[in-house]
């Protein structure tokens, strides 16, 4: 029959079901990691709580709830289809400082902005990531990323001329090819002045009288790691 009609004479026969009962959801297990986050389809949520349990995960077709021994923890609604390797948590709570323990950390804006830098840069990106895959080459970038930020952009230039030219992928030599350049160029860090009034601000003289703090209980605490005891004890 076709579909259509086949509706319409089931639909005398349907039994409508009460509002009572909640919508169909799949049920899956998951772990929260020391962070306090769950990985589910590919993102990351955050769970409330100190405790590193297993979880119980109901997905529905536009939330998900997270439950643990029938307590609901948290409710999440679900992100537009295909978003992967985000992060969420509750809104108006603080942000949770630490990122989930397997999230990926890509590097393509910083590549992107490297690249961006000139054509010397280019191409020694396409010779150095031939040789990284992986972890390794989202650290490499990364590395090369903080050297640009640190050096000058003609020293920048110089140093990966002379990475490129000499072949060169190690992010330890290629900060001593920098220091080589700096030196070369009798290159001096700028003098920076120092009020010397400063000992005589109202917070540093406040700070000076702050009370030492009692280090006592270190000293007896590493005795008894080193299996110092007392009278008592013998």
């Amino acid at each position: 029959m076709i579909p259509a009609q086949a509706f319409e004479f089931e639909q005398a026969y349907l039994i409508k079901l009460p509002a009572l009962i909640s919508a169909p959801y799949v049920e899956v297990q998951r772990g929260i990691d020391q962070y306090g986050y769950i990985a589910f389809d590919g993102n990351f949520y955050w769970v409330p709580g100190l405790k590193r349990h297993e979880v119980k995960v109901l997905r529905y077709p536009d939330h998900i709830k997270v439950y643990h021994r029938r307590e609901l923890l948290i409710e999440y609604a679900l992100p537009p289809f295909g978003m992967k390797n985000k992060k969420f948590y509750p809104p108006g709570r603080p942000r949770p400082r630490h990122e989930p323990k397997d999230r990926k950390n890509p590097s393509g804006d910083e590549e992107k902005i490297l690249r961006s830098f000139s054509e010397t840069v280019d191409a020694y990106l396409n010779f150095a990531l031939k040789e990284q895959a992986g972890k390794h080459k989202h650290h490499f970038v990364r590395h090369l990323y903080r050297l640009y930020q640190r050096l000058s952009a003609e020293l920048f230039e110089k140093t990966l001329t002379r990475a490129l030219s000499y072949r060169i992928t190690d992010p330890d030599t290629l900060d001593r090819i920098a220091v080589l350049q700096m030196k070369e160029a009798n290159y001096h860090l700028p003098f920076v002045p120092i009020d010397a009034e400063f000992v005589n601000r109202p917070s540093f003289l406040e700070g000076r009288f702050t009370q030492n703090a009692d280090l006592t209980r270190y000293s007896t605490t590493e005795e008894d790691d080193h299996g110092s005891g007392t009278d008592e004890d013998a």
